[in-house]
């Protein structure tokens, strides 16, 4: 059976954080065990993490050249995985692939967190042994919990995070094959090519994201909050609203709300943002030859902020989260606030570490799409692509009963509206866009930046269909923003 993810993706470590991997060079039982059941306590909710056999390590990174299982031994390592792992108690079967990677083996077993946790394993593997272990996982490393981590383990035991729990008003019917299948394709998983030919509720157990009682199928909340086509039916408000105060009357307002499974409504924010929102501004300097370039607000920090709210949210809440765009500043504000573990005084000083995170299962997909990145590493993102516009300091707010969390960026202090550009570079300001949807703006954006482009070409960019993209290019035409010149192999004019 495949695992949710491809080999290349673990060994890179650019996806799946490297404590959420080990890397073994044999099975080796009564240790891989014991990872298996730190991964399956998942004490800190990150996810459960990875086992890859056929891996030569140093220092929790993989030795090149890759090593892999000879042929003859992985028949009887299955046998023997499957045999230990029902040493586990209560009962937990990781899953588990062979995966072939520059022509060797590789064996990947994929132990996401228990729901029925806290789970131990026998101490050794002798026959008369009887002493059992709840091994958890601590950075890259497997041990023995403390006395208070061993409270903490039994806490969650009836503490399933909310986008791991069953949502038994949902049915298999919810799950849209189309949407698992695009994922999988676009993440280059195995099981993209298996999803063809097998039974639609085995991918669904294969990516754990429906109820595991063959008896009482039904999905998850994580499957429906990305692969059902209206994932407000069971979480009502799980949208992204943009609300934009051109001034500071509030008397002209305009809103515009994203829905629809969670990866494609932060795509469709962001790309609406990026056209109608973001702007470039070029100063002329005397006496240097370059010119000074500057955004009001870097794509970068917004694309990390807004990824991070939709990581973090209480889905459990009815509460959307919101983009306000004032004239000075955006702000993005998601409910429930920060984790207890994360005081005040370290928002100030940009220094939250969350201790554990409210959503494991939505980060690893946001993760796999490269939506977001590793562990606590969105503040230094979000100042990192500030600092390089020159823009201010960000704010990062929560209040003392945690109810909410926001992001304030500030524009960027040079910025001067009479001077401004669209965010593409073209001279003058955005009036010659009013009338225009986003998708046209994008459109419009991409012909100024390479007039040759095809329509497929544009819809890859921008990440829509091409039947779309034509659709624009006709309105475009038709309100008299460019012009064909040539047949299949020519090219836009632009006519303002």
């Amino acid at each position: 059976m495949a695992v949710p993810t491809n080999i290349k993706t673990l060994l890179s470590g650019n996806v799946v954080e490297w404590a959420r991997i080990e890397f073994k060079e044999t099975w080796d039982a009564e240790a891989s065990l014991k990872t298996i059941c730190a991964f399956a306590n998942d004490i800190d909710n990150w996810g459960g993490g990875y086992l890859v056999i056929g891996v030569r390590e140093q220092d929790g990174r993989p030795q090149f050249p890759l090593q892999g299982v000879p042929a003859e031994k992985i028949d009887g390592y299955l046998k023997d995985m499957l045999n230990k792992c029902r040493r586990i108690q209560p009962e937990y079967m990781p899953i588990v692939e062979v995966a072939d990677y520059e022509g060797k083996k590789f064996i990947v077993v994929w132990a996401p967190g228990g729901n029925a946790r806290p789970y131990s394993s026998p101490k050794t593997m002798a026959k008369d042994s009887k002493e059992r272990i709840y091994y958890i996982r601590k950075m890259s490393s497997t041990i023995v919990p403390s006395e208070t981590e061993k409270r903490d383990l039994y806490n969650l035991a009836n503490n399933i995070p909310f986008d791991d729990r069953v949502n038994h008003e949902a049915e298999l019917t919810d799950l849209n094959i189309t949407l698992i299948q695009s994922y999988l394709k676009e993440i280059g998983s195995s099981l993209y090519r298996e999803s063809k030919s097998m039974e639609f509720v085995d991918l669904c157990r294969s990516m754990n994201i429906v109820s595991t009682l063959p008896e009482y199928v039904k999905p998850k909340n994580v499957g429906l909050m990305f692969f059902s086509l209206e994932p407000e039916r069971f979480f009502p408000y799980a949208q992204i609203d943009v609300v934009e105060f051109p001034d500071d009357t509030g008397d002209s307002i305009r809103e515009k709300t994203f829905k629809g499974p969670l990866h494609q409504q932060l795509r469709e924010a962001l790309l609406y943002i990026k056209n109608s929102i973001l702007q470039e501004q070029v100063i002329k300097v005397d006496g240097v030859a370059e010119a000074r370039r500057f955004f009001n607000y870097p794509y970068a920090a917004v694309e990390e902020a807004l990824s991070n709210a939709v990581y973090h949210k209480g889905y459990d809440e009815r509460e959307p989260i919101e983009v306000r765009v004032e004239p000075d500043r955006i702000i993005i504000v998601s409910h429930p606030g920060a984790d207890r573990s994360i005081s005040a005084e370290g928002l100030r000083e940009f220094k939250a570490y969350s201790r554990r995170y409210r959503n494991r299962r939505i980060g690893e997909f946001l993760k796999e799409m490269h939506l977001t990145e590793g562990r606590n590493t969105g503040f230094r993102k979000i100042r990192n692509a500030l600092h390089n516009n020159g823009s201010p300091e960000p704010l990062f707010e929560t209040d003392e009963e945690r109810t909410y969390f926001s992001t304030t960026l500030y524009i960027h202090p040079d910025f001067e509206k009479s001077k401004m550009i669209a965010h593409d570079g073209n001279d003058g300001n955005r009036d010659g866009n009013d009338g225009l949807t986003e998708i046209e703006i994008a459109v419009l954006n991409e012909i100024r930046d390479s007039p040759k482009l095809s329509a497929q070409r544009i819809a890859d960019r921008i990440g829509v269909s091409k039947p779309t993209v034509e659709r624009a290019q006709k309105k475009l035409k038709e309100k008299g923003f460019i012009q064909r010149q040539g047949s299949t192999r020519g090219s836009w004019i632009l006519l303002k």
